[in-house]
């Protein structure tokens, strides 16, 4: 009878301990909460990792086949890992593209388009968030309507005015809208200053006003230092935008012979064509210089995303576009 009680009173004893290894490891499984689980975090890198192939796969694909020689072009083997790397393509897509002209008035276009945007779309934005001025709703509402007007609407009396002022053709026509906040980006871009303005405290304002303060100098001195995390998204924003951006200089540089890159890369198949049949290479070499070429017209922006990556997140977070 002895035995028999102290085995019974030994698996009295076992239960808690079996019971807390039962919930210990349903914790590390499950988890506490919902997100802290084992499975939770399962499912959320197989997401990313299935994300992240999808993005990466053509930049990847892209690079291996610019840099496969002719001989591994017509390999089936051949997929992922060319037996050499051939640099060839890229320097034929270098030429075609005129690339150092082309590259040159891509970073010259972006860049003054994107200081302007901030310029100009800062103050509207700060005049919609704080100033007290007549029919402010109703620029609101213009503002509104300005960024659901698609710009197919209104480039036909954008390309007459500049015809009118003898602006057709000119490099011009794709940075002066920029300096007024026109069409679908400017309204964007004032609505993103708008938001972040109106996280402002109201205390900083009235405390310029009592030191007398004017509202361009307190914009100046007070509200644009500020503003860094609204400047950085909007540069950004626009400096992509208006580097990939293909349609406006389709419009209004038809017939000129200084594009932009990627407009220069929209024009390769004539160029392309004509240095496969003056050149007697065969037509498969096509692709791998067209891949050169878009790995080229990609590389300016996609190195300006891995140096600003960090901030660009930080900066959306803090304009108020997320709350």
């Amino acid at each position: 009878m002895s035995v028999v009680k102290i085995n019974v009173q030994k698996a009295k004893k076992n239960k808690p301990f079996f019971r807390h290894g039962l919930r210990s490891i349903r914790y590390f499984i499950l988890g506490r909460e919902v997100d802290k689980g084992l499975i939770f975090k399962l499912l959320l890198y197989l997401i990313l990792i299935s994300t992240s192939y999808i993005y990466l796969n053509p930049i990847i694909k892209m690079i291996v086949r610019m840099l496969m020689n002719a001989k591994d072009l017509i390999d089936p083997t051949v997929t992922w890992i060319p037996s050499s790397l051939y640099f060839g393509h890229l320097a034929t897509a270098w030429n075609i593209l005129q690339y150092s002209k082309s590259l040159t008035i891509s970073i010259t276009i972006a860049l003054s388009a994107s200081v302007l945007h901030c310029i100009s779309c800062g103050l509207a934005g700060y005049a919609l968030a704080r100033l007290q001025v007549p029919f402010k709703r109703l620029a609101f509402f213009l503002l509104l309507l300005a960024f659901i007007i698609p710009p197919q609407v209104i480039v036909l009396p954008t390309i007459l005015f500049f015809r009118e002022i003898g602006l057709d053709g000119s490099l011009f026509t794709l940075i002066i809208p920029a300096a007024f906040g026109f069409g679908v980006k400017g309204s964007l871009f004032v609505f993103i200053f708008r938001q972040f303005f109106m996280t402002q405290p109201k205390e900083l304002e009235e405390a310029a006003k009592i030191d007398g303060a004017t509202a361009i100098k307190f914009y100046v001195k007070v509200m644009l230092p500020l503003a860094k995390p609204a400047i950085l998204v909007v540069f950004l924003f626009s400096f992509v935008w208006t580097w990939n951006d293909t349609y406006l200089p389709k419009m209004f540089l038809a017939n000129a012979a200084d594009v932009p890159l990627a407009t220069q890369m929209s024009r390769m198949g004539t160029s392309l064509d004509a240095f496969i049949d003056t050149g007697g290479y065969p037509e498969y070499v096509a692709e791998p210089i067209k891949m050169a070429a878009s790995f080229l017209t990609i590389f300016p922006p996609l190195l300006i995303y891995l140096f600003a990556q960090r901030y660009f997140v930080e900066s959306v977070e803090r304009t108020g576009l997320v709350e």
